[in-house]
Protein backbone atom coordinates (compact mmCIF):
# COMPACT_ATOMS: atom_id res chain seq x y z
CA UNK A 1 0.00 0.00 0.00
CA UNK A 2 2.95 2.29 0.68
CA UNK A 3 3.94 2.07 -2.99
CA UNK A 4 0.43 3.17 -4.02
CA UNK A 5 0.55 6.10 -1.60
CA UNK A 6 3.91 7.13 -3.08
CA UNK A 7 2.59 6.95 -6.66
CA UNK A 8 -0.57 8.90 -5.88
CA UNK A 9 1.52 11.53 -4.03
CA UNK A 10 3.81 11.88 -7.06
CA UNK A 11 0.82 12.16 -9.40
CA UNK A 12 -0.74 14.81 -7.16
CA UNK A 13 2.48 16.86 -7.31
CA UNK A 14 2.65 16.59 -11.11
CA UNK A 15 -0.99 17.66 -11.31
CA UNK A 16 -0.35 20.72 -9.16
CA UNK A 17 2.62 21.66 -11.34
CA UNK A 18 0.56 21.31 -14.52
CA UNK A 19 -2.35 23.31 -13.04
CA UNK A 20 0.07 26.10 -12.11
CA UNK A 21 1.57 26.20 -15.62
CA UNK A 22 -1.89 26.35 -17.19
CA UNK A 23 -2.99 29.05 -14.71
CA UNK A 24 -6.16 27.11 -13.93
CA UNK A 25 -6.94 29.33 -10.92
CA UNK A 26 -6.93 32.39 -13.18
CA UNK A 27 -9.14 30.61 -15.71
CA UNK A 28 -11.55 29.66 -12.90
CA UNK A 29 -11.80 33.34 -11.91
CA UNK A 30 -12.53 34.30 -15.52
CA UNK A 31 -15.12 31.52 -15.70
CA UNK A 32 -16.82 32.77 -12.54
CA UNK A 33 -16.90 36.34 -13.87
CA UNK A 34 -18.41 35.27 -17.20
CA UNK A 35 -20.97 33.09 -15.42
CA UNK A 36 -21.98 36.10 -13.33
CA UNK A 37 -22.34 38.22 -16.48
CA UNK A 38 -24.45 35.55 -18.18
CA UNK A 39 -26.89 35.53 -15.27
CA UNK A 40 -27.34 39.31 -15.19
CA UNK A 41 -30.64 40.91 -16.20
CA UNK A 42 -30.72 41.99 -19.84
CA UNK A 43 -27.75 39.78 -20.77
CA UNK A 44 -29.45 38.57 -23.96
CA UNK A 45 -30.50 42.04 -25.09
CA UNK A 46 -27.34 42.15 -27.21
CA UNK A 47 -27.44 38.77 -28.95
CA UNK A 48 -24.00 39.00 -30.57
CA UNK A 49 -22.21 39.98 -27.39
CA UNK A 50 -24.09 37.35 -25.39
CA UNK A 51 -23.11 34.63 -27.85
CA UNK A 52 -19.46 35.67 -27.63
CA UNK A 53 -19.62 35.46 -23.82
CA UNK A 54 -21.22 32.00 -23.96
CA UNK A 55 -18.56 30.79 -26.41
CA UNK A 56 -15.83 32.03 -24.08
CA UNK A 57 -17.55 30.40 -21.12
CA UNK A 58 -17.83 27.05 -22.90
CA UNK A 59 -14.16 27.21 -23.90
CA UNK A 60 -13.10 27.95 -20.31
CA UNK A 61 -15.25 25.13 -18.94
CA UNK A 62 -13.70 22.68 -21.40
CA UNK A 63 -10.21 23.66 -20.20
CA UNK A 64 -10.83 23.91 -16.46
CA UNK A 65 -13.26 21.14 -15.53
CA UNK A 66 -11.19 18.08 -16.60
CA UNK A 67 -8.28 19.24 -14.39
CA UNK A 68 -10.59 19.95 -11.44
CA UNK A 69 -12.21 16.54 -11.79
CA UNK A 70 -8.87 14.71 -11.98
CA UNK A 71 -7.47 16.60 -8.98
CA UNK A 72 -10.55 15.68 -6.96
CA UNK A 73 -10.27 11.99 -7.94
CA UNK A 74 -6.57 11.83 -7.04
CA UNK A 75 -7.12 13.58 -3.69
CA UNK A 76 -9.90 11.15 -2.76
CA UNK A 77 -7.85 8.11 -3.83
CA UNK A 78 -4.82 9.32 -1.86
CA UNK A 79 -6.91 9.81 1.28
CA UNK A 80 -8.33 6.30 0.87
CA UNK A 81 -4.88 4.79 0.31
CA UNK A 82 -3.58 6.44 3.48
CA UNK A 83 -6.17 4.44 5.49
CA UNK A 84 -4.09 1.30 4.66
CA UNK A 85 -7.18 -0.79 3.97
CA UNK A 86 -5.93 -3.78 1.94
CA UNK A 87 -9.49 -4.63 0.81
CA UNK A 88 -9.56 -1.59 -1.51
CA UNK A 89 -6.01 -2.00 -2.86
CA UNK A 90 -7.16 -3.59 -6.14
CA UNK A 91 -9.64 -0.77 -6.81
CA UNK A 92 -7.02 1.84 -5.99
CA UNK A 93 -4.55 0.26 -8.43
CA UNK A 94 -7.15 0.53 -11.19
CA UNK A 95 -7.89 4.15 -10.22
CA UNK A 96 -4.16 4.94 -10.34
CA UNK A 97 -3.80 3.56 -13.87
CA UNK A 98 -6.92 5.43 -15.02
CA UNK A 99 -5.70 8.69 -13.43
CA UNK A 100 -2.23 8.33 -14.98
CA UNK A 101 -3.79 7.75 -18.40
CA UNK A 102 -6.05 10.78 -17.99
CA UNK A 103 -3.04 12.87 -16.93
CA UNK A 104 -1.18 11.79 -20.08
CA UNK A 105 -4.08 12.95 -22.22
CA UNK A 106 -4.58 16.23 -20.36
CA UNK A 107 -0.84 16.92 -20.39
CA UNK A 108 -1.15 17.69 -24.09
CA UNK A 109 -2.95 20.86 -23.05
CA UNK A 110 0.33 22.10 -21.56
CA UNK A 111 1.46 22.65 -25.13
CA UNK A 112 -1.35 25.21 -25.46
CA UNK A 113 -0.95 27.38 -22.37
CA UNK A 114 -0.70 30.71 -24.24
CA UNK A 115 -3.48 33.29 -23.78
CA UNK A 116 -4.85 32.78 -27.32
CA UNK A 117 -3.81 29.19 -28.09
CA UNK A 118 -7.36 27.84 -27.86
CA UNK A 119 -8.65 30.21 -30.57
CA UNK A 120 -9.04 29.83 -34.30
CA UNK A 121 -6.36 31.24 -36.59
CA UNK A 122 -6.09 33.86 -39.29
CA UNK A 123 -3.36 32.79 -41.68
CA UNK A 124 -1.88 35.00 -44.42
CA UNK A 125 0.59 34.02 -47.14
CA UNK A 126 2.64 36.61 -49.05
CA UNK A 127 4.72 35.69 -52.10
CA UNK A 128 8.31 36.87 -51.83
CA UNK A 129 11.00 37.59 -54.40
CA UNK A 130 10.97 35.28 -57.40
CA UNK A 131 8.11 36.47 -59.59
CA UNK A 132 5.75 33.80 -60.89
CA UNK A 133 7.62 31.00 -59.12
CA UNK A 134 7.13 32.70 -55.75
CA UNK A 135 3.45 33.34 -56.46
CA UNK A 136 2.99 29.69 -57.42
CA UNK A 137 4.76 28.73 -54.18
CA UNK A 138 2.28 30.88 -52.24
CA UNK A 139 -0.57 28.94 -53.82
CA UNK A 140 1.12 25.61 -53.01
CA UNK A 141 1.36 26.68 -49.37
CA UNK A 142 -2.31 27.68 -49.36
CA UNK A 143 -3.25 24.21 -50.63
CA UNK A 144 -1.05 22.63 -47.94
CA UNK A 145 -2.70 24.53 -45.09
CA UNK A 146 -6.23 24.01 -46.40
CA UNK A 147 -5.64 20.27 -46.67
CA UNK A 148 -4.13 20.15 -43.18
CA UNK A 149 -7.12 22.04 -41.76
CA UNK A 150 -9.58 19.71 -43.47
CA UNK A 151 -7.74 16.69 -42.04
CA UNK A 152 -8.18 18.18 -38.55
CA UNK A 153 -11.90 18.68 -39.12
CA UNK A 154 -11.49 22.47 -39.16
CA UNK A 155 -13.40 24.85 -41.43
CA UNK A 156 -11.64 27.26 -43.79
CA UNK A 157 -12.91 30.53 -45.25
CA UNK A 158 -11.03 32.80 -47.65
CA UNK A 159 -11.10 36.37 -46.37
CA UNK A 160 -9.00 38.09 -49.03
CA UNK A 161 -6.77 37.11 -51.93
CA UNK A 162 -4.75 38.81 -54.66
CA UNK A 163 -4.03 36.60 -57.70
CA UNK A 164 -0.69 36.58 -59.51
CA UNK A 165 -0.32 37.97 -63.03
CA UNK A 166 0.40 34.59 -64.70
CA UNK A 167 -0.19 31.99 -62.00
CA UNK A 168 -0.44 31.56 -58.26
CA UNK A 169 -1.14 34.23 -55.66
CA UNK A 170 0.52 37.46 -54.59
CA UNK A 171 -1.18 37.13 -51.21
CA UNK A 172 -4.08 35.38 -49.52
CA UNK A 173 -5.70 35.46 -46.07
CA UNK A 174 -7.82 32.62 -44.69
CA UNK A 175 -9.81 32.04 -41.52
CA UNK A 176 -9.24 28.59 -39.97
CA UNK A 177 -11.90 27.79 -37.35
CA UNK A 178 -11.34 24.98 -34.86
CA UNK A 179 -10.27 24.45 -31.26
CA UNK A 180 -6.59 25.27 -30.72
CA UNK A 181 -6.07 26.09 -34.41
CA UNK A 182 -3.84 29.04 -33.46
CA UNK A 183 -1.97 27.02 -30.82
CA UNK A 184 -1.07 24.45 -33.46
CA UNK A 185 -0.42 26.77 -36.40
CA UNK A 186 1.70 29.34 -34.56
CA UNK A 187 4.69 27.16 -35.47
CA UNK A 188 4.14 28.07 -39.14
CA UNK A 189 4.75 31.81 -38.64
CA UNK A 190 7.80 32.85 -40.67
CA UNK A 191 9.46 32.50 -44.07
CA UNK A 192 9.17 29.26 -46.06
CA UNK A 193 11.73 28.42 -48.77
CA UNK A 194 11.18 26.20 -51.82
CA UNK A 195 13.90 24.76 -54.07
CA UNK A 196 12.79 23.06 -57.30
CA UNK A 197 13.14 22.95 -61.07
CA UNK A 198 11.07 25.88 -62.28
CA UNK A 199 8.03 25.00 -64.42
CA UNK A 200 7.88 28.63 -65.57
CA UNK A 201 11.04 28.98 -67.64
CA UNK A 202 12.01 27.20 -70.85
CA UNK A 203 15.42 26.13 -69.52
CA UNK A 204 13.81 24.32 -66.56
CA UNK A 205 16.43 25.79 -64.24
CA UNK A 206 16.58 25.24 -60.49
CA UNK A 207 14.74 28.06 -58.72
CA UNK A 208 14.60 29.15 -55.09
CA UNK A 209 11.37 30.82 -54.03
CA UNK A 210 10.27 32.41 -50.76
CA UNK A 211 6.90 33.10 -49.15
CA UNK A 212 6.06 34.64 -45.81
CA UNK A 213 3.41 32.99 -43.65
CA UNK A 214 1.75 35.08 -40.95
CA UNK A 215 -0.33 33.34 -38.30
CA UNK A 216 -2.57 35.35 -35.96
CA UNK A 217 -4.98 34.28 -33.21
CA UNK A 218 -8.55 35.03 -34.28
CA UNK A 219 -9.58 37.55 -31.61
CA UNK A 220 -13.25 38.45 -32.10
CA UNK A 221 -13.71 40.03 -28.66
CA UNK A 222 -11.24 40.71 -25.86
CA UNK A 223 -11.50 43.30 -23.09
CA UNK A 224 -7.73 43.77 -23.19
CA UNK A 225 -7.88 44.56 -26.92
CA UNK A 226 -10.91 46.84 -27.01
CA UNK A 227 -10.60 49.23 -29.95
CA UNK A 228 -11.36 52.91 -29.42
CA UNK A 229 -13.23 54.47 -32.35
CA UNK A 230 -11.04 57.58 -32.21
CA UNK A 231 -8.00 55.38 -32.88
CA UNK A 232 -9.49 54.04 -36.12
CA UNK A 233 -9.47 55.56 -39.61
CA UNK A 234 -12.16 53.86 -41.70
CA UNK A 235 -12.37 54.23 -45.49
CA UNK A 236 -15.01 52.63 -47.69
CA UNK A 237 -14.70 52.20 -51.43
CA UNK A 238 -15.99 50.11 -54.31
CA UNK A 239 -14.55 46.59 -54.50
CA UNK A 240 -12.67 45.71 -57.66
CA UNK A 241 -12.19 42.29 -59.21
CA UNK A 242 -9.25 40.69 -60.97
CA UNK A 243 -8.14 42.88 -63.85
CA UNK A 244 -9.81 45.93 -62.35
CA UNK A 245 -13.42 45.22 -63.26
CA UNK A 246 -16.06 46.12 -60.72
CA UNK A 247 -17.49 43.20 -58.78
CA UNK A 248 -19.79 45.37 -56.74
CA UNK A 249 -21.99 48.35 -57.47
CA UNK A 250 -21.88 49.58 -53.87
CA UNK A 251 -19.07 50.87 -51.68
CA UNK A 252 -18.69 47.57 -49.76
CA UNK A 253 -14.89 47.39 -49.55
CA UNK A 254 -13.45 48.58 -46.26
CA UNK A 255 -9.98 49.76 -45.25
CA UNK A 256 -9.32 50.32 -41.54
CA UNK A 257 -6.15 51.80 -40.07
CA UNK A 258 -5.36 51.50 -36.37
CA UNK A 259 -3.62 54.86 -35.97
CA UNK A 260 -1.48 54.18 -32.83
CA UNK A 261 0.17 51.05 -34.28
CA UNK A 262 -0.08 51.91 -37.99
CA UNK A 263 -1.74 48.56 -38.76
CA UNK A 264 -3.91 48.72 -41.90
CA UNK A 265 -6.34 46.03 -43.06
CA UNK A 266 -8.36 46.16 -46.29
CA UNK A 267 -11.19 43.70 -47.03
CA UNK A 268 -13.10 43.72 -50.31
CA UNK A 269 -14.85 40.36 -50.45
CA UNK A 270 -18.22 40.23 -52.16
CA UNK A 271 -20.10 40.84 -48.93
CA UNK A 272 -21.83 43.69 -47.22
CA UNK A 273 -19.90 46.69 -45.96
CA UNK A 274 -20.82 45.71 -42.38
CA UNK A 275 -19.45 42.16 -42.81
CA UNK A 276 -16.23 43.47 -44.33
CA UNK A 277 -15.86 45.97 -41.49
CA UNK A 278 -16.30 43.28 -38.84
CA UNK A 279 -13.77 41.05 -40.60
CA UNK A 280 -11.26 43.91 -40.82
CA UNK A 281 -11.72 44.73 -37.11
CA UNK A 282 -11.20 41.07 -36.19
CA UNK A 283 -7.94 40.99 -38.15
CA UNK A 284 -6.76 44.24 -36.51
CA UNK A 285 -7.49 42.81 -33.04
CA UNK A 286 -5.69 39.64 -34.08
CA UNK A 287 -2.62 41.55 -35.28
CA UNK A 288 -2.56 43.55 -32.04
CA UNK A 289 -2.80 40.33 -30.03
CA UNK A 290 0.16 38.87 -31.93
CA UNK A 291 2.19 42.05 -31.39
CA UNK A 292 1.23 41.99 -27.72
CA UNK A 293 2.71 38.50 -27.47
CA UNK A 294 5.86 39.40 -29.39
CA UNK A 295 6.49 42.69 -27.59
CA UNK A 296 5.36 41.58 -24.11
CA UNK A 297 3.15 44.65 -23.76
CA UNK A 298 0.02 44.79 -21.62
CA UNK A 299 -1.50 48.01 -22.95
CA UNK A 300 -2.49 48.79 -26.54
CA UNK A 301 -0.92 52.23 -26.27
CA UNK A 302 2.50 50.63 -25.75
CA UNK A 303 2.37 48.40 -28.82
CA UNK A 304 4.51 49.49 -31.75
CA UNK A 305 3.70 48.65 -35.35
CA UNK A 306 5.16 45.55 -37.00
CA UNK A 307 8.54 45.64 -38.72
CA UNK A 308 7.55 43.84 -41.91
CA UNK A 309 11.01 43.84 -43.50
CA UNK A 310 12.63 42.14 -40.51
CA UNK A 311 10.31 39.17 -40.84
CA UNK A 312 11.90 38.18 -44.14
CA UNK A 313 15.03 37.16 -42.30
CA UNK A 314 13.03 34.71 -40.19
CA UNK A 315 13.36 31.64 -42.41
CA UNK A 316 11.89 28.68 -40.58
CA UNK A 317 11.62 25.79 -43.05
CA UNK A 318 13.04 24.61 -46.37
CA UNK A 319 11.26 22.38 -48.87
CA UNK A 320 13.64 20.87 -51.45
CA UNK A 321 12.20 19.07 -54.49
CA UNK A 322 15.46 19.01 -56.53
CA UNK A 323 18.20 17.66 -56.64
CA UNK A 324 16.90 15.56 -53.70
CA UNK A 325 13.70 15.57 -51.65
CA UNK A 326 13.66 16.94 -48.13
CA UNK A 327 11.54 19.15 -45.90
CA UNK A 328 13.50 20.45 -42.91
CA UNK A 329 12.56 22.78 -40.06
CA UNK A 330 15.50 24.98 -39.18
CA UNK A 331 14.38 25.54 -35.57
CA UNK A 332 13.63 21.99 -34.40
CA UNK A 333 15.82 20.16 -36.96
CA UNK A 334 12.87 17.89 -37.70
CA UNK A 335 13.07 16.65 -41.29
CA UNK A 336 11.49 14.19 -43.70
CA UNK A 337 12.09 13.01 -47.26
CA UNK A 338 8.32 12.82 -47.86
CA UNK A 339 7.99 16.40 -49.13
CA UNK A 340 4.97 15.47 -51.24
CA UNK A 341 3.18 14.26 -48.10
CA UNK A 342 4.00 17.49 -46.28
CA UNK A 343 2.72 19.59 -49.18
CA UNK A 344 -0.46 17.45 -49.10
CA UNK A 345 -1.10 18.56 -45.51
CA UNK A 346 0.95 16.18 -43.36
CA UNK A 347 2.17 18.94 -41.04
CA UNK A 348 1.54 17.38 -37.63
CA UNK A 349 5.07 15.94 -37.16
CA UNK A 350 6.50 19.46 -37.68
CA UNK A 351 3.87 21.01 -35.40
CA UNK A 352 4.44 18.40 -32.67
CA UNK A 353 8.23 18.83 -32.83
CA UNK A 354 7.85 22.60 -32.40
CA UNK A 355 5.41 22.27 -29.49
CA UNK A 356 7.65 19.73 -27.74
CA UNK A 357 10.61 22.07 -28.07
CA UNK A 358 8.59 25.03 -26.76
CA UNK A 359 7.19 23.01 -23.87
CA UNK A 360 10.49 21.59 -22.72
CA UNK A 361 8.50 18.69 -21.24
CA UNK A 362 8.08 20.29 -17.76
CA UNK A 363 5.99 17.54 -16.19
CA UNK A 364 7.93 14.52 -17.42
Amino acid sequence: MQELISQFTELKARLEEAVAILQISKLKSEQAELTKRSQAAGFWDDQNQAQQVMKQLASLQARVEPWQKLQSQVDEALELAQLNDESVKSDLEKQLVAAQNEMSQLKKQLQFSGPYDQLGAILSIHAGAGGTDAQDWAQMLLRMYVRWAEQQGFSVETLEQSPGEEAGLKSVTIDISGAFAYGKLQSEHGVHRLVRLSPFNSDNLRQTSFAKVEVLPKVEADANLALDEKDLKIDVYRAGGHGGQSVNTTDSAVRITHIPSGITVAIQNERSQLQNKETALTIIRSRLAQLQIEQHKEKLAEIKGPNQSAEWGNQIRSYVLHPYKQAKDLRTRHETSDVDGVLAGDLNPFIDAYLEKQLGNPTA
